[in-house]
C-alpha cells in the first residue's frame, strides 16, 4: 500500500504528486492511463492516453471516493485516475463570513 508522503511521478508526462491521504485504491493509481511510479524509479515512457488527457494543475489536490488525496507538485498533460475512474479536483472550503 502507498504511504502518506510518498512522491510519485507519471511515466507518460511531467506530472508529479505527493500522497496526502492514502487509501487502498491508490494501488491502481494512474496518470495519463499509465501506472504511476516512485519519483526515483525508471520511467517507461510512452504517450498519454487520449481518454486521460485533461491534465493536472500545480498545487491542486485531487481526491477519490475512498478518501485518497494527492497534491500535485508538478503539472502535466495526463489525468490522474484510479483504474479507469478519474480523480476529482478537491474544492476549497468556503471561509466563514467576516461580518
Amino acid at each position: 500500500m502507498v504511504k502518506n508522503g510518498t512522491r510519485l511521478q507519471s511515466q507518460v508526462d511531467d506530472t508529479q504528486v505527493i500522497v496526502v491521504k492514502t487509501a487502498d485504491s491508490l494501488d491502481d493509481l494512474r496518470c495519463g492511463g499509465a501506472p504511476m511510479v516512485a519519483l526515483d524509479a525508471e520511467r517507461s515512457g510512452g504517450a498519454v492516453d487520449p481518454g486521460f488527457a485533461e491534465g493536472t494543475l500545480m498545487g491542486k489536490r485531487y481526491v477519490d471516493d475512498s478518501g485518497a488525496e494527492l497534491l500535485v507538485t508538478k503539472a502535466g498533460q495526463g489525468t490522474l485516475s484510479i483504474g479507469a475512474t478519474a480523480l476529482s479536483l478537491k474544492e476549497a472550503k468556503p471561509l466563514p463570513a467576516s461580518d
